[in-house]
């Protein structure tokens, strides 16, 4: 059955199929769901490095890369292998601060996982497809949220309705200047 808003939810809604790639990605928030899911994929072989991205918020208490690192590390992720970026303040800086990070130590990033909350998988893939190199290949492996928000139930609840539609605001206003970059690419 067609519903008005399916369009939205083809659009916000993002997720690939997964195989083994140079490293996974994880913009910062205070979700153990992203964590949880990246230290899965990593133990299961599909990366040998996990950046999260994340600087200080008050409302976490330290930095998002911290927080990340902590739930990542009791998950059985070995520290050494949990890349460190810890300044970025929204999803832009999480993804060029990233590929300072990994062009800084050296490795390689043709091939990479983001792991995102599912409402902000097109937001986070729009960003790290402008940072990196275009010929980097991403694939997205989104999780639930602690809202619990999901392509099949967003349109369900108010929160879930706000937190869509906020993600719809900012596209707009994050990447209507970058659209004449794009197209000279």
């Amino acid at each position: 059955m067609f519903n008005p808003y399916d369009c939205i939810t083809d659009f916000i809604f993002v997720e690939t199929e997964v195989s083994a790639a140079d490293v996974i990605l994880v913009p910062g928030a205070n979700h153990p769901q992203l964590m949880e899911k990246a230290s899965w994929l990593y133990k299961n072989g599909m990366a040998p490095y996990i950046l999260p991205s994340g600087g200080y918020k008050p409302h976490v208490g330290t930095s998002e890369w911290e927080y990340l690192r902590k739930v990542g590390i009791t998950n059985g992720v070995p520290d050494e292998v949990i890349l460190k970026e810890d300044e970025a303040q929204h999803t832009l800086e999480n993804a060029r601060f990233s590929l300072e990070v990994l062009q800084g130590k050296g490795i390689k990033y043709e091939k990479v996982i983001i792991v995102c909350k599912a409402g902000h998988s097109r937001r986070a893939l729009l960003c790290y497809q402008d940072a990196f190199p275009k010929n980097t290949s991403f694939m997205v492996s989104p999780v639930e949220d602690r809202f619990g928000i999901t392509k099949e139930n967003w349109f369900t609840t108010e929160v879930g309705i706000s937190r869509i539609m906020t993600e719809v605001e900012k596209i707009g206003k994050y990447f209507g200047d970058f659209i004449p970059k794009w197209v000279g690419r």
